[in-house]
């Protein structure tokens, strides 16, 4: 008795159902697991370079919460639209003073205020945390009182960076905060170019 052989539209049916399946494992990794990014200007020179391609962790803001340190993907109020790469530096509730082109840091809002130690910066940036603009070289203090459920963040190129010193509204107004919903991945490891592929520390501040 003879086998009936599979019709076109059964060899059809399968190849779609392959490349569905495929396209949604795809976009559920991409979405809740890992996501590849390429990395626009120099905000976060010398840790991440123009055009590299990074590689954020998503998952891990699935099942916990940004820590200060980290280097996140993350979409800026002043433009929802966009994604911005750039570190956290406050926590929710922390007090942060920038004054004399230096980060001052009150963890929680209580306790000594401290010199936030920051050993990725590089020389033309270490000392150099102005008042946006970025270069102006205005060393009057700023004070910032970071809300809960939302955070401060810096480009690690002080005076090339538009971070949290220059966020604004979409009424204009300034607006430093990120809030935790928009904060996106934490950058894993850069992938490409070959010869820099590497895992981002997380800096030890001895908080």
């Amino acid at each position: 008795m003879s086998k009936t052989r599979p019709s076109i539209w059964f060899h059809l049916f399968d190849v779609v159902l392959n490349i569905v399946i495929i396209v949604g494992i795809v976009v559920a990794i991409r979405t809740f697991l890992i996501s590849p990014f390429q990395v626009e200007g120099n905000s976060m020179l010398s840790t991440l370079e123009h055009q590299e391609y990074i590689i954020i962790n998503k998952l891990g803001y699935h099942i916990g919460k940004p820590d200060r340190g980290d280097v996140v993907v993350f979409r800026p109020p002043n433009e929802p639209k966009k994604h911005y790469v750039k570190r956290i530096i406050g926590m929710p509730g922390d007090n942060i003073s920038i004054r004399d082109g230096l980060v001052y840091l009150t963890p929680g809002g209580e306790g000594e205020e401290i010199e936030l130690d920051e050993p990725y910066l590089t020389e033309r940036s270490a000392g150099k945390t102005y008042q946006h603009p970025p270069t102006s070289g205005n060393i009057r203090e700023k004070r910032y009182t970071v809300p809960e459920g939302r955070y401060f963040l810096l480009g690690d190129n002080r005076q090339g960076s538009l971070d949290s010193r220059s966020f604004t509204s979409s009424s204009g107004g300034h607006s430093p905060y990120v809030l935790e919903k928009d904060v996106k991945g934490r950058v894993w490891f850069i992938a490409l170019p070959i010869t820099k592929i590497h895992a981002l520390e997380i800096p030890n501040y001895g908080l």
